[in-house]
């Protein structure tokens, strides 16, 4: 299973994003944007990446530069990756995707609640997407997807939300294993209207080499491809990488993102 495709899709620098927005450099943002501030540099020290997440206090490279603090959206356009070959359009609506429905069985592995939060972009701002269909599926703690290979007919950890009035859909499953060849990550496709938006969200290692310390994770030998090596990351994947936290006895994440249709 080390043969996801090759990454598609752009990665939109912080100059790109603003002018989606049509801001200048001093501009600022619509209120209908929940923004957080980040440094917008002169051309010559502009970062040519977006950071990998958009913390509440960034701080910018060291520069003799003058820079100006304008806000930028948590509605970001975040860059559109490979499908891979495991996506089946199962149609399962659902929020809680660890059951295979062929016989009950329930995925082991720590708990996650995944949160989707998904907007338009335009230059007019960033308003809330209600009614997308939002699909996540993702290989279970040894590795396996479901029907694929050995695993016909099983449909565990698939399935789809439509997002509400606030953009958001949410899913309960569990923190993914590995398998040769792929960093850690979960698969993700939105859909609405004729349009579809697919990629891919990624895990630090640091943190999942924690997780990966309990049951039934470390059942397994050490994974073999981390962040750093894995060529489908390496084409934007920091800016898919999600802020896992603890909650209770599995974790929680929200992932925000903003769509150019």
């Amino acid at each position: 299973m080390d043969n996801d495709d090759k990454p598609i899709g752009t990665i939109l620098s912080r100059r790109d994003v603003l002018k989606i927005l049509g801001l200048g450099s001093a501009a600022t943002l619509l209120a209908s944007c929940a923004p957080e501030v980040i440094e917008t540099l002169s051309p010559t020290t502009l970062p040519t990446s977006l950071p990998t997440s958009i913390p509440a206090s960034l701080t910018a490279p060291t520069t003799a530069a003058a820079s100006t603090s304008v806000p930028l959206p948590a509605c970001v356009v975040r860059p559109e990756m490979t499908e891979g070959p495991y996506f089946v359009d199962e149609m399962l609506n659902r929020s809680d995707i660890r059951t295979d429905p062929s016989d009950g069985a329930v995925s082991v592995g720590a708990p996650l609640e995944l949160t989707f939060n998904v907007s338009q972009v335009s230059a007019n701002g960033c308003v809330a997407m209600p009614n997308a269909q939002v699909d996540i599926w993702h290989c279970d703690a040894f590795g396996a997807y479901s029907d694929v290979e050995n695993a016909q007919g099983k449909k565990f950890l698939r399935g789809y939300q439509i997002t509400d009035a606030n953009g958001g859909a949410k899913f309960v499953t569990i923190y993914p294993g590995w398998y040769p060849g792929r960093t850690v990550h979960i698969h993700f496709k939105i859909r609405i209207n004729g349009y579809d938006f697919t990629s891919q969200l990624f895990f630090d290692d640091t943190f999942t080499d924690q997780v990966y310390s309990q049951e039934p994770y470390n059942q397994r030998r050490e994974r073999n491809t981390r962040n750093d090596r894995d060529g489908i990351y390496g084409n934007g994947g920091s800016q898919l990488l999600l802020n896992v936290t603890q909650n209770g006895s599995g974790y929680s994440a929200v992932f925000d993102i903003g769509l150019q249709i």
